[in-house]
């Protein structure tokens, strides 16, 4: 039985589907980035399970409205042959992999961001498509992460490259990063392809808020806002030190904002499930696609004193 949601969702792709016709080249160049990704990601720590083939076959069947545009049936071919035994090895994996980036798009309908967040969705759906999140998929995310630094600033790309670094600082995964991973991966991947839902775990809350790291700050022109408390400055002295350097200070969080200075003194309330309410805020309007850093106050007091 369809949940209400499930009932909804059925009801816009009934709406949408009459104008499907016209947005087909699009819809192909997104589907074939995201599977890019997904195939890096389950090739990252060099093995390929049984979960993270059925993966791509669920991605494959749930893109089956393009089975025979090129180049969508050339890579469904060559995933059948890799099948032929029964086993989806990492060589067969490249072999797909080189096939999807031979038809990456020359940036007709999408610029070049918009690309690599669908391929970065990808990764992380195929890197936890398992259910299993090991330090050398983690490593691999990480490179990724570093040799694509054009993505700064864009959601999720900060938070991500500040918890990849807090995860990878001993070189470990304990039980409770583990869980803090797929929490943070899983409500990135429901924001995409029903494909690459990734199984959840008993974690309290959603991983967001994670503050940039080592951000961009500019003064002139720009707009800050502040929350928590700071050791340093009272809220009026950190006003008048922000407009003083020729931004405006704002007391609440709008989509006009550039920047969330997050107090080091901290919260109560802040951990990784619940940094406060403007933090919330300030992620929630991330996800629509508003540019607001999330910064940490050491960030903002060094970019102060850099001027």
């Amino acid at each position: 039985m369809m949940t209400e949601n499930e009932r909804w969702q059925d009801k816009q792709n009934a709406d949408n589907r009459p104008y499907l016709k016209y947005t087909g080249p699009q819809r192909l160049e997104s589907a074939l980035q995201t599977l890019a990704g997904l195939l890096t990601g389950i090739a990252a720590d060099g093995e390929i399970t049984v979960e993270e083939a059925r993966g791509i076959q669920a991605w494959l069947d749930e893109n089956s409205e393009f089975k025979n545009r090129n180049p969508f049936d050339e890579v469904a071919k060559l995933f059948d042959a890799a099948l032929e035994d029964g086993e989806l090895d990492t060589e067969e994996v490249q072999d797909i992999l080189w096939m999807c980036e031979k038809f990456q798009p020359k940036n007709k309908f999408f610029n070049r961001v918009t690309a690599d967040i669908q391929k970065l969705h990808g990764i992380l759906g195929g890197i936890s498509i398992d259910g299993v999140i090991t330090v050398d998929e983690l490593s691999e995310l990480d490179a990724w992460i570093i040799e694509h630094d054009n993505l700064k600033g864009f959601w999720p790309f900060d938070e991500l490259d500040s918890l990849i670094t807090d995860v990878l600082a001993d070189g470990k995964i304990d039980s409770n990063e583990h869980r803090r991973l797929m929490s943070y991966f899983s409500d990135f991947a429901d924001h995409g392809s029903h494909a690459l839902e990734m199984p959840l775990n008993d974690t309290d809350g959603e991983l967001s808020g994670v503050c940039a790291m080592q951000p961009e700050i500019v003064f002139d022109g720009r707009v800050f806002c502040f929350t928590g408390g700071s050791e340093r400055a009272t809220r009026r002295q950190l006003e008048v030190k922000i407009t003083g350097l020729g931004a405006e200070f704002s007391k609440r969080v709008t989509h006009s904002i550039d920047y969330l200075i997050i107090g080091a003194k901290g919260n109560v309330a802040w951990c990784y499930s619940c940094y406060g309410r403007k933090v919330e805020q300030a992620v929630t309007l991330r996800k629509q696609g508003h540019q607001i850093l999330l910064v940490h106050e050491n960030d903002f007091w060094d970019a102060v004193e850099d001027m």
